[in-house]
C-alpha cells in the first residue's frame, strides 16, 4: 500500500495514527486550540506556573454543512496530552469557566516518607486543574489527559506524582 502525506488538518470518522516529530509541541501559557493542539503531546516545559486555557466545547452541528466532517462545528472527542517535563510551580489547566472536569486524576508520592496514593474526583463545580510539583502533583513526568465527552463536560485522566513528605491534596479547583 502507498503512503499518503498530509500537511493540514486531517479528520477520519474513524481514526488515525498519528506519529513522528510533529506530534509533540513544546507549550507554556495560552490557549490550546482544537486545529493546532488535539491529539498532540503537548511538552509542559520551559514554563511551569503557566496558565493553559482549553477550548470552549462546543457539542453542537448547528449551521453545519457536513454532521460527520470537519464543518460540523462539534469538537466533541478533541483530546489533549499534557505530560510535565520541569516540575511545576503553579501550572493551571483550566477551562473557560462553563466547561467543568468529570473524571479523576490521581497524586502519587515518590517520598518514602508519605508514599501515599490518593485518587481525587472533581467537584461539580470545578473547572481548573492545579498542579504545584508538591501536595498537589506536577513533578516531571506527570501526564494528564482531557478529552471533550459532551456540552460543557471535559473528562480527565492522569497520574501526577509528587516528592515532598506533604499530604497530598486534591488539584481541582473553582476558577
Amino acid at each position: 500500500m502507498a503512503k499518503t502525506t498530509f500537511t493540514g488538518p486531517v479528520v477520519s470518522i474513524n481514526g488515525f495514527q498519528g506519529v513522528g516529530v510533529g506530534m509533540a509541541e513544546a507549550l507554556t501559557s495560552g490557549s490550546v486550540t482544537v486545529a493546532s493542539h488535539a491529539g498532540k503531546i503537548l511538552k509542559i516545559g520551559s514554563d511551569t506556573d503557566g496558565k493553559i486555557t482549553l477550548p470552549t466545547i462546543n457539542d453542537s452541528s448547528a449551521g453545519a454543512t457536513d454532521s460527520t466532517g470537519l464543518n460540523s462545528g462539534s469538537n466533541i472527542g478533541a483530546q489533549f496530552f499534557f505530560v510535565v517535563e520541569t516540575a511545576a510551580t503553579d501550572l493551571d489547566i483550566k477551562t473557560d469557566g462553563t466547561d467543568k472536569f468529570i473524571g479523576a486524576i490521581t497524586v502519587a508520592s515518590t517520598n518514602a516518607t508519605t508514599a501515599a496514593n490518593n485518587v481525587f474526583v472533581p467537584a461539580a463545580t470545578n473547572d481548573v486543574i492545579t498542579l504545584n510539583g508538591t501536595t498537589k502533583g506536577g513533578a516531571v513526568g506527570s501526564v494528564i489527559k482531557v478529552t471533550a465527552v459532551d456540552d460543557n463536560k471535559y473528562f480527565v485522566e492522569g497520574l501526577v506524582t509528587q516528592s515532598t513528605s506533604g499530604a497530598n491534596v486534591t488539584p481541582f479547583a473553582d476558577a
